[in-house]
């Protein structure tokens, strides 16, 4: 499904503030696959998703979504195959337009456009059907201005926008990091329903490694610009806090940062 072979990036090569965030990453995604992905600050975790969604061109390797070579296609192509959502609620939609206009542009992902604008009354109906499924209210708020909803509300709408059509790859970029824990709580909720009923091949990044163990069938931990673990199946799932700290300080990580502990 997803297949990064040897990826390297350097930022401001050359200079005094060179940055290697990433060494010669490979990483191999079946269908369906939920890998959460953790590491302190630094690590290269968000910089992974970026290569992947085509942010930024790698300075070496090759990056593969459904046996299609994506390395060289600009960000705006890979969307057809990609849904994503960003840590900032802000991010991911038009502050300014109303929760049914996000959501017809996120149906026409990947999709060319026209001068044309509008959307079908089909349209209206599945939009308003998939609102009601988040259990937010937001189906009675489909002619509101994005930008008068609360962050919570706002987060669950692009995590519906980026899976209105489904990818072939989800990423989810510390997605309810912003948020309050009752709401990043729910929204985390939300993200494992969502995933589920509709098998989607995912990659969430997280600085939860509580979050990190209960979600998802797989783990990688990085550690400067490199996958330090890798961790599935059955490990995972008996796996603790203690137990990945210990394996983390077995491979050779440097110190854990208190957000990841104490989250």
């Amino acid at each position: 499904m997803l297949k990064v072979e040897g990826i390297s990036k350097t930022f401001f090569a050359g200079t005094v503030n060179e940055k290697t965030a990433l060494k010669n990453v490979s990483l191999e995604m079946k269908p369906g696959d939920f890998i959460t992905v953790i590491g302190g600050n630094g690590a290269g975790k968000s910089t992974l998703l970026n290569a992947v969604a085509g942010v930024f061109k790698v300075d070496s390797g090759k990056i593969y979504i459904d046996d299609v070579d994506v390395t060289q296609m600009a960000e705006h192509k890979r969307a057809a195959y990609i849904g994503r959502v960003f840590q900032d609620p802000m991010m991911g939609t038009a502050s300014g337009m109303m929760v049914e206009e996000n959501l017809a542009i996120a149906a026409r992902r990947g999709k060319t456009l026209s001068l044309r604008w509008g959307f079908r009354d089909d349209e209206s109906v599945e939009f308003k059907e998939k609102l009601a499924k988040l259990n937010l209210g937001l189906e009675d708020r489909m002619k509101s201005r994005m930008v008068t909803l609360s962050g919570g509300q706002r987060q669950a709408i692009t995590l519906l926008m980026a899976t209105l059509r489904r990818p072939k790859l989800l990423l989810l970029d510390e997605h309810t990091a912003a948020l309050d824990p009752k709401t990043a709580e729910k929204v985390l909720d939300l993200t494992k329903k969502i995933v589920e009923e509709n098998a989607l091949t995912t990659l969430m990044v997280t600085h939860n490694m509580r979050d990190a163990l209960r979600f998802g069938n797989r783990l990688l931990m990085l550690n400067d610009g490199e996958i330090l673990l890798d961790i599935h199946g059955e490990e995972k799932a008996k796996m603790t806090v203690h137990d990945l700290l210990e394996a983390f300080e077995k491979s050779g990580g440097e110190d854990v940062s208190d957000r990841m502990l104490l989250s």
